[in-house]
């Protein structure tokens, strides 16, 4: 049992002003683990007064002492990685392997990727008589998500103190213990007072007092649609800017020569082994119908025999669900997918065998559905979960279009052996990122969506760009 019961403003532990409780319990067995003690508006407000205070400081170092503090945070983060592992599996449930290999050292590298961009970015021009100077816009607020805390926590703030804004955060409540180290290594890494700022507390009202704040000069988001909507409408009176990354309904496009086993590998690293919990996960499987079966017989035995289980045991695939709430909304997609004429070929209702211990977890068994078309809601919500819904096509141009056909547009994946042809298919979807022939991914790469997918984007220089404004002196 781990109470969390303080905040962090100012330089300082702080008990928050309101004190709504939330009990916390594990997502693998449903056992407690303690309780967040959230603040409200009231906690925001001093907050948000520490990073303007200390704004006009910060605004003003250089950026070599902005990447010194980064340095030092990175010796921090990685002297506590192993707590930031154990973290992770406790608040959202994912395998400690996945944890160890995947969660925690790619938000070590939105560290060092933005030590590395702050190196080389040129915040200062000069074109004749003419000073073009990159400058901060003003304290930050950062609001995060649960599915990938130590990288969102760690990407935004790092991104934002490059850029020499100070930082408000407000995370997930379900990625409480995982913040509260952040702030830990924060303030351990020699953060001055006020320059980072942590706030626990829910959306309606953390959340939407951090957006609407006047003294708050951008927001930065990640999470769902809906959300994203009340952020920005909480934010608009202020013209502030607002930055957002938001869900999707990716498509998987397996071309006629693909290698199923490179796209059973893409369903099992970029779905699975995050139990579906994944913005950018590969939720719709077009596959050429003279294939279809074919597919089916290399992909249902592979999700089959995943070890589905305790996330604290390292020969666990997937982990569970990361709350009773989730696991009733997964439950209630996959019956309306059967409601709806799709076919499950591997999977369904109900929990996965698990120990008893497991019993009141959240687990859930890998569902595949088949005989699905594209105006189904299964292959046109985000559900967020370890479901599939599986299209078959007859032509490429078909295949195209139909993965194009959505309102989201964060991220796609292509298998196919014509380099040529995989080429062109990327071209043409609409999307922020395409994953080719299950590539290894660069974690400082831009990252972000078209259309509802969401604006801007992070990771590396653009995610240090984002937090920046533009002032052009005439005649310097």
């Amino acid at each position: 049992m781990r109470d969390i019961d303080h905040l962090y403003i100012d330089g300082t532990r702080t008990r928050p002003l309101e004190g709504t409780v939330t009990e916390r319990t594990h997502p693998a067995d449903g056992s407690p683990t303690g309780r967040v003690v959230m603040g409200g508006a009231a906690d925001v407000d001093r907050a948000v007064t520490a990073a303007e205070r200390a704004f006009d400081t910060w605004s003003r170092t250089t950026p070599a002492e902005r990447i010194a503090l980064l340095e030092n945070v990175l010796a921090e983060f990685d002297r506590r990685s192993e707590e930031l592992v154990e973290a992770v599996t406790e608040d959202m449930g994912a395998p400690v392997t996945l944890a160890r290999e995947g969660h925690v050292p790619t938000g070590r590298l939105q560290i060092t990727g933005t030590i590395e961009a702050a190196k080389g970015y040129a915040f200062e021009e000069r074109h004749g008589s003419t000073v073009i100077r990159r400058e901060p816009v003003g304290p930050a607020g950062l609001i995060t998500p649960w599915n990938f805390p130590v990288l969102q926590m760690a990407g935004k703030t790092a991104s934002a103190l490059a850029a020499g804004c100070t930082v408000v955060l407000k995370p997930a409540e379900l990625a409480a213990r995982c913040a509260t180290l952040f702030a830990e290594i924060m303030d351990a890494a020699g953060t001055p007072a006020g320059v980072f700022n942590l706030v626990h507390g829910d959306g309606a009202g953390a959340g939407n007092a951090l957006a609407s704040h006047p003294g708050i000069g951008v927001v930065s988001f990640t999470g769902s649609l809906a959300t994203a909507v009340r952020v920005t409408t909480a934010a608009a009176p202020t013209m502030k800017r607002v930055l957002t990354e938001l869900g999707g309904k990716s498509p998987h496009i397996l071309l006629p020569d693909a290698d199923f086993g490179i796209a059973v590998a893409t369903v099992r690293q970029w779905m699975m082994a995050m139990t579906g919990q994944l913005c950018s996960a590969p939720t719709r499987t077009l596959v050429p119908r003279a294939r279809l079966e074919e597919f089916l017989s290399v992909l249902v035995p592979s999700l089959e025999a995943l070890t589905v289980g305790d996330p604290r045991d390292p020969a666990t695939d997937m982990g569970p669900l990361v709350s009773g709430t989730q696991w009733n909304t997964v439950q209630e997609w996959i019956r309306r997918g059967l409601s709806e004429g799709a076919r499950v070929v591997t999977g369904g209702p109900g929990k996965p065998e698990v120990p008893a211990a497991l019993e009141a977890g959240h687990h859930v068994r890998p569902t595949v559905f088949t005989d699905v078309t594209n105006d189904m809601a299964i292959a046109r919500e985000e559900i967020f979960g370890p479901v599939m819904a599986v299209i078959a096509y007859d032509t490429v141009e078909e295949a195209i279009a139909i993965a194009n056909d959505t309102p989201y547009g964060l991220a796609a994946y292509v298998v196919g052996a014509d380099r040529e042809r995989v080429d062109e298919v990327a071209a043409r979807v609409r999307a922020g990122a395409v994953l080719l022939n299950d590539a290894e991914f660069d974690w400082n790469a831009p990252w972000g969506g078209y259309k509802q997918s969401g604006n801007g984007r992070e990771f590396g220089v653009e995610g240090m760009v984002g937090f920046l404004e533009t002032k052009v002196v005439h005649g310097g």
